[in-house]
């Protein structure tokens, strides 16, 4: 029997549902832990790790700070217990199903109730379920769990191996990538109670999932199905209420699915952010019998159709995802986990990730295979906000085992996670790895590791078996036709390699490993770019917290620790000599290596765009960082935008203008991501450095959604004589009153004589200042305690007023700009 209904927004008020089935954290109850030769057992918090129970405890320094970092690897060698007590009442023994929910043990646990051993854990990424009604006692119940090095296990997994896999022990612990260090991150091999543990009671019948799928999805009607797995312990009639609705059922005890569909009159249609509102509908249901309410679920979805489009052309096959029908160039970054010691993630944390990436005009991230499957906070926050997901699952730069222990551990995570991720209306696609495959084609493995033939022959076929059967077909007995979008491994070819620009999806690394110039970045694109960065200096400040002011110099130890490629700071200062100036003073470098990182960002985005609808995706390496450290991303530890967060922000807006030069002159080039036609003029301005007028020209333009649009053309015979190196071309679009604003200059910003400059600031409202300038400004920054500004690292002209929004009232303004480098 089909319901209609008609939908409106629904708001998700405090509501206390109460039921017959119940459940307790034990995350506040009194844990303690130690190292197992110890006899001390000393505080833990739980959700924790043991690095932070240390920490907490002063039994080790700060983690992050200095050179701490290797004074404190012994930590992942030990195995440590942890151990807490809980009482059980007559009431709450009664229940006829009690389980033992474990949502996070990072990796190897053994665990034990009342000295009986109910648990072997060996995933940090599965959910733990274990029956303890016949465990349990009334009054006080004594729960241990002992955590092993899941360094020694790996290291002992390797040794039965006949040849040596890339990236030795970590590849054996289905455990986050990361922890073993990167060229980003730190390495501390946690261990621990990182997500609560949980008594659940039932009786007669509870609601083990809820699965939502889409059957047909018009203008005037959506048809969408509820698929409930109830386990059952008294058969009978049972009803499902939506709201007041009842849909009823003939039950049988055990595992039971059984569907509820639902119309919907005139969908409201879920949008990615810059398209439209991500509107979500709240459905109310629950498990009830004879009236007995035993069960509720919330759930929360998004009506919107996601394909991705792989089609042959003239040059190769096209990579690219429709939304709704429309086909959608995807902007934004790849995401890796928050923190080394994943428990210090709060839900704000995640909320302003996911703020940070809408401000910066994105609407996709990648969740990064090296990492962890995100806390569900993350997921909500992307599904309110319009922010795609690319899922990765858990898999990075290395070759994994095929033995069928391993093989079964990992399909039961992928039942875990996908199962408890698949109603997220932002999940677009489920990728397989992370550059395991390039790895193996491209990275020489195989001579590195004396592979012989028979060697290299298991090893691809237990890739296959794991990338292209196993998780695939797991895919398959989870979700539907339609939602079902796997690519096995990204990128899907390496980029040294002619096809990776033609087909599929491209990590490009000539800029930064290759060291090829930023300009490379304009003829090395491919049909959606999933990967490529460089490297900037977080703000100082953050530097500050982490290092001692003795040691903030690039000859320290402690320094040194905070960049963890191991030709960071030669690359970084080789593009700088190459586009910038060197600043001898450590926090000058700092501001010049953020405008650096910025200016290369702003070239390859360009670039990409330029090359809508050939490319249809641009996400770059990488969103944050989990520690304080100079690397690829735009947003460090503490949240801070970088110069390049800035740039993003700009180079994603929806409509974008870009100037391109050639011998002959300038193109001036529009791109319209937003979802209707821009109509507008177009005026252009050549400029020198003191405001004073050269050349101007004027356009109509209407820059169509479908690909980009060349709106002006300008000969240099056209221009009157002008000074490259004191000159600009000032461009602004006027569309609907809005003002798009771009620049272009003819030489390197170390080639340009910038006069130094007059600014005057004022104080226009509570949390507004207005800039003046009587000569250009380059890369304008401004600083004022932890005040955010909504615009900065920008060029200031003179002649025209900027007013710059803060987030509070800021006092003690500092400026500090690229005149300040040039003239050290």
């Amino acid at each position: 029997m089909k319901r209609q209904f008609k939908f409106l927004i629904l708001m998700l008020l405090p509501l206390i549902l109460w039921s017959q089935n119940s459940e307790r954290n034990l995350n506040s109850e009194n844990w303690s832990f130690k190292k197992i030769s110890d006899s001390n057992w000393l505080p833990a918090k739980v959700p924790g790790t043991v690095h932070t129970d240390l920490y907490n405890n002063k039994i080790i320094p700060n983690p992050f700070f200095g050179n701490n970092e290797k004074d404190l690897q012994w930590i992942e060698n030990e195995t440590w217990e942890y151990q807490t007590s809980f009482k059980i009442s007559k009431e709450e023994l009664k229940n006829q199903n009690t389980i033992l929910q474990f949502e996070g043990l990072d990796t190897y646990a053994e665990v034990f109730l009342n000295n009986e051993k109910i648990l072997d854990a060996n995933n940090m990424f599965r959910t733990w379920k274990v029956d303890v009604k016949n465990n349990l006692k009334v009054g006080k119940n004594n729960l241990k769990i002992v955590f092993k090095s899941a360094v020694e296990i790996g290291k002992a997994k390797a040794q039965k191996l006949p040849c040596t896999l890339p990236e030795k022990e970590r590849i054996f612990s289905r455990k986050a990538q990361y922890h073993f260090g990167w060229d980003w991150g730190p390495r501390f091999v946690t261990s621990g109670i990182y997500r609560p543990i949980k008594l659940l009671f039932w009786n007669n019948a509870t609601i083990e999932n809820v699965r939502f799928e889409q059957n047909e999805l018009g203008n005037n009607l959506a048809k969408v199905n509820f698929s409930f797995t109830i386990n059952v312990q008294n058969a009978g009639d049972y009803v499902i209420k939506m709201d007041i609705m009842p849909f009823r059922f003939k039950l049988k005890k055990g595992i039971n699915v059984v569907n509820v569909p639902i119309e919907i009159k005139n969908p409201i249609l879920w949008w990615c952010n810059g398209l439209g509102v991500p509107h979500q509908y709240l459905f109310r249901f629950s498990l009830e019998k004879n009236n007995d309410k035993l069960d509720d679920k919330l759930i929360k979805v998004g009506l919107r159709t996601i394909e991705l489009i792989q089609e042959k052309d003239s040059v190769g096959k096209s990579f690219y995802f429709k939304l709704n029908g429309k086909p959608v160039f995807m902007k934004g970054a790849n995401y890796i986990p928050p923190d080394s010691f994943l428990p210090s993630t709060t839900t704000s944390t995640y909320k302003d990730i996911v703020q940070n990436a809408v401000d910066a005009n994105m609407n996709m991230l990648r969740v990064w295979g090296g990492g962890v499957y995100a806390e569900d906070a993350f997921y909500d926050e992307c599904d309110k906000n319009g922010i795609l997901v690319w899922q990765d699952f858990m898999f990075a730069c290395a070759m994994y085992p095929g033995d069928e222990e391993f093989l079964d551990n990992v399909k039961n995570e992928v039942i875990d996670n996908v199962t408890r991720l698949q109603n997220h209306p932002s999940i677009a696609l489920w990728c397989g790895n992370n550059e395991n495959d390039e790895g193996w084609k491209n990275w020489g493995w195989q001579k590195q590791f004396k592979y012989s033939k028979q060697d290299s022959i298991q090893i691809w076929n237990d890739y296959e078996k794991l990338f292209h059967q196993l998780i695939p077909k797991t895919l398959d007995s989870l979700l539907s036709k339609k939602e079902n979008r796997y690519w096995p491994s990204s990128p899907s070819i390496g980029w040294g390699k002619k096809e990776s620009l033609t087909q599929g999806d491209s990590h490009y690394w000539g800029v930064w490993w290759g060291k090829e110039p930023f300009e490379i970045y304009k003829q090395k694109v491919g049909r959606f770019m999933s990967e490529y960065g460089f490297q900037g200096m977080p703000n100082f400040e953050t530097l500050e917290k982490v290092i001692p002011k003795e040691d903030l110099n690039f000859t320290s130890d402690a320094f040194k620790n905070h960049q963890k490629h191991p030709t960071g700071f030669e690359t970084i200062n080789e593009y700088m000599s190459r586009d910038f100036p060197v600043p001898k003073s450590i926090e000058k470098y700092n501001y010049v290596s953020q405008i650096l990182q910025a200016y290369g960002m702003k070239t390859a985005i360009e670039a990409h765009r330029l090359a809508k609808p050939y490319c249809m995706g641009s996400l770059y390496w990488q969103l944050n960082d989990c520690w304080p450290v100079t690397s690829w991303s735009t947003l460090d530890y503490y949240g801070n935008w970088k110069a390049s967060h800035y740039q993003v922000k700009e180079s994603f807006a929806p409509t974008l203008l870009v100037v391109t030069e050639n011998t002959n002159g300038l193109s001036v080039v529009g791109s319209n991501d937003n979802i209707e036609v821009q109509k507008g003029t177009l005026n252009a301005k050549l400029i020198d450095f003191s405001g004073k007028e050269l050349w101007t020209a004027s356009k109509q333009c209407s820059l169509t959604t479908e690909k980009n649009n060349n709106c002006m053309d300008i000969l240099f015979t056209e221009l009157p004589k002008f000074a490259k190196e004191k000159t600009v071309l000032q461009l602004e679009f006027i569309c609907k009153n809005k003002k798009i604003v771009a620049y272009h200059y003819f030489v390197k910003p170390k080639d340009l004589q910038l006069e130094k400059p007059t600014i005057e600031m004022k104080i226009v409202g509570e949390t507004l200042i207005e800039l003046k300038t009587n000569t250009l400004v380059k890369n304008l920054y401004l600083q004022s305690n932890d005040s955010f500004f909504k615009e900065n690292y920008f060029d200031l002209l003179p002649g025209i007023s900027k007013i710059i929004k803060t987030n509070k009232p800021s006092v003690n303004i500092k400026m500090v700009s690229l005149f300040d480098m040039l003239n050290e």
